[in-house]
């Protein structure tokens, strides 16, 4: 079965209502793209627990504050393609950010406590944009089970009191940290 690639909302609903129609179990792997070996560890992880793997590849405008690194931020959907299907992704969800936040978007979840600490103290705005985005995926992809690697220790926490806190009927998993050869994560 080949890759599918959507980047409309309203397809993407209409995959996954098929999808649950048909008793399937959908696992979702939430990224920005640029995918690399860790990325393919938690689809190949998904592929192995769910019946369907979607994998988004969304670079969120929300998350970045102002001069922070967003138009530099690395961008490859080709390779995206390539390596999720190579671990046994189902479907790229690839929306732009007008499809995602239209014009007259002006909703925002905030998980406080967790997110004023590390990061969240540099960046303040980050996590808010994160927890936004994850709410409309989680959402919209009535996923089973997100899959998060481990190695994003404070994400991992932040979403975790998302989920518990909003009651979502999503089940975290979080994954081992891939390593390169050199040691790098």
């Amino acid at each position: 079965m080949s890759l599918r690639v959507v980047s409309s909302i309203t397809e993407l609903k209409g995959i996954i209502k098929e999808w649950k129609k048909a008793g399937q179990s959908i696992g979702l792997v939430p990224t920005m793209g640029y995918l690399h070996q860790g990325h393919q560890s938690l689809i190949q992880k998904a592929a192995s627990q769910n019946d369907r793997v979607i994998v988004s590849v969304f670079v969120n405008p929300k998350q970045f504050a102002p001069g922070e690194d967003l138009a530099k931020y690395p961008r490859d959907i080709k390779n995206d393609q390539q390596k999720a299907q190579q671990a046994g992704a189902d479907l790229i969800f690839h929306p732009d950010d007008e499809e995602m936040y239209p014009a007259d978007f002006d909703s925002f979840v905030q998980v406080n406590g967790l997110t004023s600490l590390l990061e969240g103290k540099i960046r303040p705005t980050h996590f808010r944009g994160v927890v936004t985005v994850l709410t409309k995926l989680f959402n919209l992809t009535q996923a089973d089970r997100a899959y998060f690697g481990q190695k994003d220790a404070q994400q991992v926490a932040v979403v975790k009191k998302l989920v518990s806190d909003l009651d979502f009927p999503i089940r975290l998993v979080v994954c081992p940290i891939v390593r390169r050869s050199d040691g790098l994560a």
